[in-house]
């Protein structure tokens, strides 16, 4: 099974760079999108390969939210978790699967000046590994998305000049640190453990060009079904937004 993720940063725009000859050449049973920033009935999509689609968009128009394209059929798909707070930005959809639940998360940005963080440390990190456990429980976990943070000082290119900027303070390292204690793997880091990999960089100062980036895009599973993942890589080659696109396969 080959699952993409990807933070198209507006699907409308991406849909007019190539979105639809990407899907085509990498053929991918599921596409997870995160930012996606339309409700359905504002996007013109046919992906007839792709029957069951399923979106969860934010209260506020353009902004935020998640969705999943799927050529297999779920067992059941839930937006949210169901915490009100949390539940009027189009953050998540669970995605259940025969052996698996399968999670897109676009997690809070910390914003510029850090106004978010207190709730990003506090209240969305916190309630969303909750969540994860408890799901944990009936069957394993895939999660996917852009979850605003660098884990560590090789997952960024300028870690120094960063350590109080979003995406790399303290707290959301910790709250990125919470999912590893709780048994979760970054299956990227499975398989390669070098620096200079990255999933997102600024559209200022040429950054993509000069491969200035941030890896905060995810895969992660739980720690039962890590045998079962055969490739977890990035595409950096694929332009469209100002994040990559990232790539897992698995056994079913």
């Amino acid at each position: 099974m080959k699952i993409i993720s990807w933070n198209v940063n507006g699907i409308r725009a991406v849909l007019k760079k190539g979105f639809l000859d990407f899907i085509n050449d990498t053929d991918p049973d599921i596409i997870c999108l995160q930012e996606t920033k339309a409700s359905p009935e504002q996007v013109e999509l046919t992906l007839d390969n792709y029957p069951y689609k399923f979106w969860n968009s934010a209260e506020k128009k353009g902004y935020s939210g998640t969705a999943i394209f799927s050529k297999i059929k779920p067992i059941n798909v839930i937006n949210d978790l169901d915490i009100e707070k949390h539940d009027k930005e189009g953050r998540v959809i669970c995605f259940e699967l025969k052996n698996y639940y399968l999670i897109t998360v676009y997690t809070p940005n910390s914003k510029r000046d850090l106004s978010r963080l207190n709730y990003r440390e506090k209240e969305w990190d916190v309630d969303f590994l909750n969540y994860l456990k408890q799901l944990e429980k009936n069957k394993p976990i895939i999660f996917c998305g852009d979850l605003n943070v660098a884990h560590t000082e090789i997952d960024l290119k300028n870690p120094k000049t960063n350590k109080r900027n979003a995406g790399f303070t303290n707290e959301e390292r910790t709250g990125f640190e919470n999912y590893i204690s709780a048994g979760f793997l970054d299956t990227f880091r499975m398989f390669n453990q070098e620096p200079g990999h990255y999933t997102w960089w600024s559209y200022m100062f040429n950054s993509r060009a000069k491969n200035v980036g941030w890896r905060i895009d995810y895969f992660c599973v739980s720690q039962t079904i890590k045998n079962k993942i055969k490739k977890s890589i990035i595409l950096p080659e694929i332009m469209g937004s100002d994040h990559a696109p990232i790539l897992i396969e698995l056994d079913e």
